[in-house]
């Protein structure tokens, strides 16, 4: 009906986007980037990139927040195909995990008494790391922040403002500066 009187008036009815289309995310020249998707679980369809695209390395996912780094360039999907996605747990009999209260961040599991990998002592720890981008240039400073791990500014050492998000960010991986930020940074590594 929408579509009828929307024809007559000459107007188109809004087009709903396809959510199971792939979405193309890019890491230009090895710097993080980040790409807003519809889903919470994603799998790598196709890598197009000569960099590696290694889950947790230089991809990964915050939310909805689809990242890259490293050079890793490929089209992403939704991981529920059938495909290995994040929400995929062998350990449930090969059923997906509907039960999601925090949004794909898996801070409502508890691995630890289900015999999954655990790191070992002295894992969740206070880092202090310094990272400097030398002549304006990209900088990845690697450090495993773990999964509920978080990272902030202890004290700038440039002269050149730092300003999360644009001059210095995290990942799982590491801590990245650009534009001639220089830093101390703290490191709280949480499993």
């Amino acid at each position: 009906m929408a579509g009828l009187v929307g024809g007559l008036l000459g107007v188109a009815p809004p087009v709903r986007a396809q959510s199971d289309a792939p979405v193309r995310c890019v890491s230009s020249d090895g710097h993080y980037s980040r790409c807003a998707v519809p889903w919470p679980y994603v799998e790598l369809y196709k890598q197009e990139s000569k960099a590696d695209c290694i889950r947790g390395q230089s991809w990964g996912m915050d939310g909805y927040t689809l990242w890259v780094d490293r050079g890793c360039r490929g089209l992403f999907g939704p991981a529920d195909r059938g495909g290995y996605g994040d929400r995929y747990d062998n350990r449930n009999g090969g059923r997906y995990d509907d039960d999601d209260r925090d949004g794909g961040r898996d801070r409502d599991r508890d691995y630890g008494d289900e015999g999954g990998w655990r790191p070992g002592p002295g894992w969740n720890r206070r880092i202090d790391l310094q990272c400097d981008s030398n002549k304006k240039k990209y900088q990845m400073c690697q450090v495993d922040v773990g999964r509920n791990g978080s990272v902030r500014l202890g004290r700038q050492l440039s002269d050149a403002r730092c300003t999360e998000g644009y001059s210095w960010g995290w990942n799982r991986a590491g801590v990245w500066v650009a534009h001639g930020c220089r830093g101390e940074f703290l490191v709280d590594r949480r499993w």
